[in-house]
């Protein structure tokens, strides 16, 4: 049955190369699935996902993508309605700040192309949604697959990918040749990551290989929920044949597996041990220079309040922080360096919305604004980010100067 949508569909004159579209046929579990590869910058993939999803041999349209992508597309301005101080309590800063950026990339690839990526996602949705047919969405929560691939590289790689990120939201550069390819073959967060997945095994099982699998355990998931026969499934180029693969010869429990797919990695013994370490080397290099000397000891809780309350300020200061929250840093940072499950970007943030609050008109620019070095500074929204990062960034370098002064005045 898809074999003949294909044909009538070649048959259309104003669709005359949807053959040399990639396609995939796959029977499994009594169900037939069509895998329709598709390019994110393409009118032609779009049209052609659309066109497709129309056919009425199809009881159920499958897109790689999350439900809270799917929400985004439904709803772009959904953003402005953000909970700023719930993002910034729950430890949510950073994966609001990566949204961002991906964004801003998917913003001037749109400006420069004159086609949204993703749009044949959104139009094969909105398809089925108007037939009313079953609707799947497959692909994994970004912001799982986000905190799988930080877990799953060390430091330095974890800074070269926000330092990445941060750049490709800043730049102005017209996107290149290279990188438009890579799109037509995966996805923004493919595309994003790739210079350093095709480096890193680690990077490349949570971002690729990984959601590979999930879709087509959760393809077949969602076809035996749903009854559906007939599935037209449109997934980025890339993925056809991993997606082929494991929908294939994927056996074993599939709900368990989407669990263990689905978990956030615990950090290790060893990032769980060193905040508790370094409380362990202050407090007892402090009590140690009280036992010497009642001077030295007092000096040392000097040196430590000082340091990381100067050093976290000053962070919040380059941000423009308000003075209020400057004060916050200075006076938290001693107390927050030495706490594992707090940290002085909480309570900056938070300071600073509550000191200076956004305005309605701040929120509905700040996609505009974070596009340009000076507009995270102009914006409220944005600045307290700023705030959250540079207060954290100033925090964490003097409480490794204030480690090395103590232990200098112990030896």
């Amino acid at each position: 049955m898809a074999r003949a949508a294909l044909d009538r569909l070649t048959a259309d004159p104003q669709l005359p190369m949807v053959e040399s579209q990639p396609l995939v046929f796959v029977e499994r579990d009594g169900v037939s699935y069509t895998l329709l590869g598709t390019a994110h910058v393409s009118k032609l993939s779009a049209q052609t996902a659309i066109a497709m999803a129309s056919e009425a041999q199809f009881d159920a349209i499958a897109v790689e993508l999350c439900p809270s992508r799917a929400q985004a597309m439904r709803d772009p301005n959904a953003w402005r309605r953000i909970d700023l101080f719930e993002v910034f309590r729950s430890g949510k800063t950073g994966m609001v700040m990566a949204s961002l950026a991906l964004g801003g990339y998917q913003r001037r690839i749109a400006e420069q192309f004159g086609i949204e990526p993703g749009a044949e996602m959104k139009g094969a949705m909105e398809q089925a949604e108007r037939d009313g047919k079953s609707l799947f969405l497959i692909d994994r929560e970004v912001g799982i697959t986000l905190k799988r691939v930080y877990s799953a590289v060390g430091f330095w790689q974890r800074a070269m990918i926000a330092s990445g990120l941060l750049a490709s939201l800043l730049s102005r550069e017209t996107i290149s040749e290279d990188e438009i390819e890579k799109l037509k073959e995966g996805d923004m967060l493919e595309s994003t990551f790739s210079e350093f997945a095709e480096r890193s095994p680690q990077l490349f099982v949570p971002l690729i290989s990984e959601r590979d699998e999930f879709m087509a355990l959760n393809l077949r998931t969602q076809s035996a929920q749903s009854g559906a026969r007939h599935v037209l499934a449109v997934v980025g180029a890339g993925h056809l044949k991993g997606l082929t693969e494991s929908l294939k010869n994927g056996g074993g429990d599939a709900q368990l597996r989407l669990l263990e797919l689905n978990e956030i990695p615990k950090p290790s013994w060893l990032a769980n041990l060193l905040p508790w370490a370094v409380l362990v080397f202050v407090v007892g290099g402090i009590a140690l220079g009280f036992y010497q000397s009642p001077d030295l000891g007092w000096g040392l809780v000097v040196k430590w309040v000082v340091t990381t309350g100067v050093f976290s300020a000053l962070g919040t200061l380059i941000a423009f922080g308000h003075p209020l929250t400057i004060l916050a840093a200075l006076l938290g940072a001693p107390l927050t360096t030495l706490h594992p499950g707090i940290g002085i970007g909480m309570l900056t943030g938070l300071v600073e919305l509550w000191a200076r609050k956004p305005s309605i008109d701040e929120l509905e620019r700040l996609r505009d604004d974070v596009l340009s070095v000076k507009g995270w500074w102009r914006n409220r929204v944005a600045r307290a980010f700023l705030v959250f990062v540079l207060s954290s960034l100033g925090a964490m370098l003097g409480m490794y100067v204030a480690g090395f002064q103590i232990f200098r005045a112990l030896t």
